[in-house]
């Protein structure tokens, strides 16, 4: 089979600006502009729209409001609106707010996941246990997140065996989507692609998403050299917004735009509308005091 043959006729887009773009943010745009940034979004043509992370807001003020963001967006028929929880406490809080979906996290690198969440990997596993448990009684649909699949800022390179066996691990507690990212965007094409064939020997690849960092300005190669492996799940982030802050350095997420772009010149269905979601991407931008990390969204306004 040729490289292109296996290409997805259409990719699904997870918009992760309202929260993995927003959170470390030092700007705080206030909870009616946040919900503001979602209803724009679900007027876009995006179908999955991370709306917020219900997370300490000691370690992660920017989420303080998660609660009342969810409970004050406009929810498009078909979009659904997934929330980040660490832990049981996490899920209750999400659940009480009515969440229909939740993502969990890990990485595959120890360091990391020691800074990230003052727990080694096993233990980050076994806090999930009764999240997926609950989730399941609940009618509530789960998606993994592994981080550092490409490299670590703390042990440098992340050997394949390790990211295999977590996503392994949350696709059998019951994750219906692993998400595969690059947290420090140090990843490249070759590399990118070795490890999502090596993943995707253990889970399915229906099951597989990715989300690439910029750092090097490798985002867009790494997500073509994936999509020619048969992914159709994509994270990416409207404006570019976002980081990671136990990565030095680490710049934004693939910015939206010029994710759909790339997509639509390969004839890829995204259902989106490229004109709105840059138009949203530059709102946002001008929030944050900034010009847009998307280069599509500053060609189109100029």
């Amino acid at each position: 089979m040729s490289a292109s043959a296996a290409m997805p006729a259409a990719v699904r887009i997870v918009e992760v600006g309202p929260r993995d773009g927003l959170q470390n943010e030092k700007t705080d745009i206030g909870t009616a502009r946040k919900i503001e940034l979602i209803d724009r979004l679900s007027q876009t043509g995006l179908r999955s729209i991370e709306a917020t992370a219900f997370v300490s807001p000691k370690w992660v003020p920017q989420m303080a409001d998660a609660a009342e963001v969810l409970a004050g967006i406009a929810r498009a028929p078909g979009v659904s609106y997934p929330v980040l929880v660490p832990n049981e406490a996490g899920y209750d809080r999400a659940l009480a707010a009515g969440a229909r979906e939740v993502a969990v996290f890990t990485a595959a690198s120890e360091a990391f996941n020691r800074r990230n969440t003052n727990a080694g990997i096993e233990e980050s596993l076994q806090r999930f246990q009764p999240v997926l448990e609950r989730a399941r009684a609940d009618g509530v649909r789960v998606r993994g997140y592994v981080s550092t699949v490409l490299g670590c800022p703390y042990q440098g390179e992340v050997p394949l065996a390790d990211v295999v066996r977590v996503a392994r691990a949350l696709y059998q507690m019951g994750c219906y989507e692993i998400s595969l990212g690059d947290t420090i965007g140090v990843g490249t094409p070759g590399k990118a692609r070795a490890m999502l064939r090596a993943v995707a020997g253990e889970v399915p690849m229906a099951a597989l998403a990715i989300h690439f960092h910029d750092t090097y300005g490798q985002a867009l190669a790494n997500v073509l050299a994936c999509l020619e492996e048969g992914v159709a799940v994509v994270d990416s982030a409207v404006a570019g917004a976002g980081g990671c802050p136990y990565a030095k350095g680490a710049s934004g997420n693939l910015a939206s735009e010029d994710l759909v772009y790339m997509l639509h010149g390969l004839g890829i269905e995204t259902g989106v509308d490229l004109a709105r979601l840059a138009e949203t991407g530059r709102w946002l931008a001008g929030l944050l005091g900034r010009e847009t990390g998307s280069k599509v969204g500053r060609a189109l306004s100029s």
